[in-house]
């Protein structure tokens, strides 16, 4: 991190725990609301840079997690803090693996969290913190948030594309049962059913305000899931575009090539005259030439010697008036075995 002035300092920065407790009280009453689990992580920016750092939380399991806030810009020196809850349904999960396998089941958990972490210009980081700070509980304040969300999805995915460089921190988790859950669990109490809720006319102001404030803070917690839902539904629109746009760049850059390569293989079909052998007029411009140079060495007697060759000696073999008797039958049996047909005059 020394040489990495985007990076965050992430508190834990190994491990996330989630303490797991069952969902009722010693008196039978529920506080589901209550024994969320939940860990809280802080990220402060170390004021390496005076830029804005941005952050980004991801999980292997969104689903089973709810992150507020999931993204977010942090001023040097300052710090920003994140709550990460447990679901319910699968709180109870691990509560159930838990009773049958004991804390080995909870000990090879695969979940995990990623922080990212880059710098944000300057104009983006003041209007993020101006709009932040505006920002109320109302539906304008609630389409300010999604606004910023909004905003926050199409910097990072411009992050994404290499403009930015990223810090990444990769985060475990660690399930735990608290003491007395779990000494409930080994002395074989199984957790009671939950009871009926009371009607409001029969509650306490106390209870209305607990029953309220658990409402107010499931309420908040959908809000926030909402939130997330559409930043993630932009991104994967995002990255779908941006797949699309790669693979049809990809596309046409392969019919580019195979196109080219077409027009090569027929450039180089087309055939050529052949450098290697010997053309038929060459052949028959050499057969010609060495047969007047053999006729005239047999005819001037030079070529006696030649006259020992097998093959070429009977040829040689012949005087001066025996070569052009032989040159005037040949022409004259030619000359013959063409057949003239007579001409009729014309009337």
């Amino acid at each position: 991190m020394a040489d990495t002035p985007y990076a965050l300092e992430i508190s834990p920065d190994s491990t996330l725990q989630f303490t797991l407790t069952r969902g009722t009280a010693n008196d039978g009453r529920s506080t589901v609301g209550e024994s969320t689990p939940r860990c809280t992580m802080s990220l402060r920016h170390p004021g390496k840079t005076k830029e804005h750092l941005a952050f980004k939380v991801k999980t292997t399991q969104p689903r089973r997690y709810l992150v507020r806030p999931n993204q977010g810009v942090v001023a040097p020196g300052t710090t920003e803090k994140v709550t990460i809850l447990l679901v319910e349904k699968d709180k109870q999960i691990l509560l159930q693996s838990y009773d049958r396998l004991g804390q080995t089941a909870l000990d090879h958990s695969k979940d995990k969290f990623l922080v990212q972490s880059c710098t944000t210009p300057d104009d983006f980081a003041s209007r993020y913190m101006s709009a932040k700070a505006d920002s109320t509980d109302d539906s304008e304040g609630n389409r300010a948030t999604k606004e910023l969300a909004e905003s926050l999805t199409t910097m990072w995915n411009s992050a994404a594309g290499g403009d930015l460089p990223i810090y990444n921190k990769k985060l475990h988790v660690h399930h735990v049962v608290s003491p007395s859950d779990s000494a409930s669990a080994k002395g074989g109490n199984a957790p009671q059913p939950l009871e009926e809720k009371p009607s409001m006319e029969n509650m306490s102001p106390d209870q209305i305000y607990a029953e309220v404030s658990s409402l107010r803070r499931k309420y908040d917690e959908l809000v926030s899931f909402s939130v997330n839902l559409t930043a993630e539904r932009d991104i994967l629109n995002n990255t779908l575009e941006q797949t699309k746009r790669d693979l049809n760049r990809e596309t046409m850059a392969k019919v580019a090539l195979e196109n080219k390569g077409l027009i090569g293989a027929r450039s180089k079909g087309v055939p050529k005259q052949s450098s290697r052998g010997f053309s038929l007029f060459s052949v028959i411009f050499v057969a010609l030439t060495f047969t007047l140079l053999g006729i005239k060495g047999a005819t001037s007697g030079v070529a006696d010697i030649l006259i020992e060759i097998p093959v070429i000696g009977p040829f040689l073999d012949l005087g001066p008036n025996e070569v052009a008797v032989e040159v005037a039958d040949e022409v004259a049996d030619e000359v013959s075995s063409v057949n003239i047909a007579p001409v009729e005059p014309e009337l």
